[in-house]
C-alpha cells in the first residue's frame, strides 16, 4: 500500500507519518509530499530518512507539474491531504497564499488523483468552516452549513467543496474530515498553546486576544491521526467526518493551565486588541466517527497538555532552531540545497 502524504513535514502531517510507519509489521509505502514553507520542518521527521519504507519529495501542490511526476513515478493507492497554509492572522494579512496552496493546490491533487484512478482521497479540514456558536448552542453536525470567518477558513470551505465535487462529479472516492483545535509535540511555536509555553518559559508576555473567554475544542494530535487513519481505512466515501476531542476550554483557561504548570505568575498574560472577525465558540459533534467507525478520543486534555509541556522542555533544540530558523539548514544538509526564504 503507497500511502502519498502531503505536508508531512508540518505538525500534525509529520505525526501522521510517524503514525503509519510506528507499526514495523504494516506493509506501507509512505510517499511524503511537502513544499517546506516557512511551517514544514524536516527535523519533525528527521528520524525516518534511512526507513525503506519512507520517502520524501520537495514539491508544491499547486505546481501541476511537479505533483504529476510524483504521481506517474510513484503510482500511490491512497492521498492523505493535510498540506495547507494554515494561520488566520497569516490570511488576514495577506489571503493570496492560502488560496493558491488551500484551493488550487487541492484542484491539482484532485486531478492527479483522478488520472491514476487512487482508491482513498482523505481531504483534512478545519471546524472553522463552520463559523462560530453561542454559548449554548449544540456542537457542529457535518451538515451545518458552512459559514467561514476567515480567508483561511473560506479557503478551507473552498477545497472541501471542491473535494466532495469531485465524488459527485467523477466519482472518485473521496472523504472529508474537520477537525477541532490540535495540540501535541511539533507544533509551530506561533500556534496558542507552543506560543505561550515558550513566552512563558521566557518569562515574556503572554498575548491573549480579547477578554480570552473565546472557546475551542482540542483534541491531542495523536487522537487526530488515529482518526484520519480509521477514516482512511473504513470511512464511507462522499461522506464528511467530524472530529474532537470533546474537551471545550476557553482560551484564558489554556494560558492559565500553562503558567500554572510551569510555575509561573499570571501577571505575565497581556490582554491585546481582539482578531478581526474573532469566531466565538467551536464545539464538535462527533456522533457520526464514533458509531459508524468505532473512533472516539483517548487522551483526556489534562494527560495531554502535561505530555505536550513535558514534549517541550525536553526538546528545547528543537524548539530553539524554530524560532532561529536554524532548522531550516537541516534540508541544505539532507539535500546539499539551500532553502530560499520563504515567508
Amino acid at each position: 500500500m503507497r500511502v502519498l502524504v502531503t505536508g508531512g513535514a508540518g505538525f500534525i502531517g509529520s505525526n501522521f507519518v510517524h503514525h503509519l510507519l510506528s507499526d514495523t509489521a504494516r506493509e506501507i509505502q509512505v510517499l511524503n509530499v511537502d513544499n517546506l514553507t516557512y511551517a514544514g520542518n524536516l527535523e519533525n521527521i528527521g528520524d525516518l530518512k534511512d526507513d525503506p519504507r519512507y520517502r520524501f519529495f520537495r514539491a508544491d501542490i499547486s505546481d501541476a507539474g511537479a505533483v504529476g511526476k510524483i504521481f506517474d513515478e510513484n503510482r500511490p493507492d491512497i492521498v492523505v491531504h493535510f498540506a495547507a497554509e494554515s494561520h488566520v492572522d497569516r490570511s488576514i494579512e495577506d489571503a493570496s497564499p492560502f488560496i493558491r496552496t488551500n484551493v488550487q493546490g487541492t484542484q491539482v491533487l484532485l486531478d492527479a488523483s483522478l488520472k491514476h484512478g487512487v482508491s482513498r482521497f482523505v481531504h483534512v479540514s478545519t471546524d472553522e468552516v463552520y463559523g462560530f456558536l453561542n454559548e449554548n448552542d449544540p456542537g457542529f453536525k457535518e451538515d451545518h452549513p458552512l459559514d467561514p470567518s476567515s480567508p483561511y477558513s473560506a479557503s478551507k470551505a473552498a477545497s472541501d467543496l471542491l473535494a466532495m465535487a469531485y465524488h459527485r462529479t467523477y466519482g472518485l472516492p473521496v472523504m472529508v474530515t474537520r477537525c477541532s483545535n490540535n495540540y501535541g509535540p511539533f507544533q509551530f511555536p506561533e500556534k496558542l498553546i507552543p506560543l505561550m509555553l515558550q513566552n512563558a518559559l521566557a518569562d515574556e508576555p503572554l498575548p491573549v486576544y480579547g477578554d480570552g473567554r473565546n472557546i475551542r475544542d482540542w483534541i491531542h494530535v495523536e487522537d487526530h491521526c488515529r482518526a484520519i487513519e480509521a477514516v482512511m481505512e473504513k470511512g464511507t466515501e462522499g461522506r464528511v467526518y467530524n472530529i474532537g476531542g470533546e474537551a471545550e476550554r476557553r482560551n484564558l483557561e489554556i494560558v492559565k493551565a500553562i503558567l500554572k504548570a510551569l510555575a509561573k505568575p499570571e501577571s505575565l498574560i497581556r490582554f491585546v486588541k481582539d482578531r478581526p472577525g474573532h469566531d466565538w465558540r467551536y464545539a464538535m459533534d462527533i456522533s457520526l466517527i464514533r458509531s459508524e467507525l468505532g473512533w472516539e478520543p483517548r487522551i483526556s486534555f489534562e494527560d495531554g497538555l502535561k505530555s505536550t509541556i513535558q514534549w517541550y522542555l525536553e526538546h528545547r533544540d528543537w524548539v530553539d532552531h524554530v524560532i532561529s530558523g536554524k532548522y531550516r539548514e537541516y534540508y541544505s544538509r539532507m539535500y546539499g540545497e539551500r532553502l530560499e526564504e520563504t515567508s
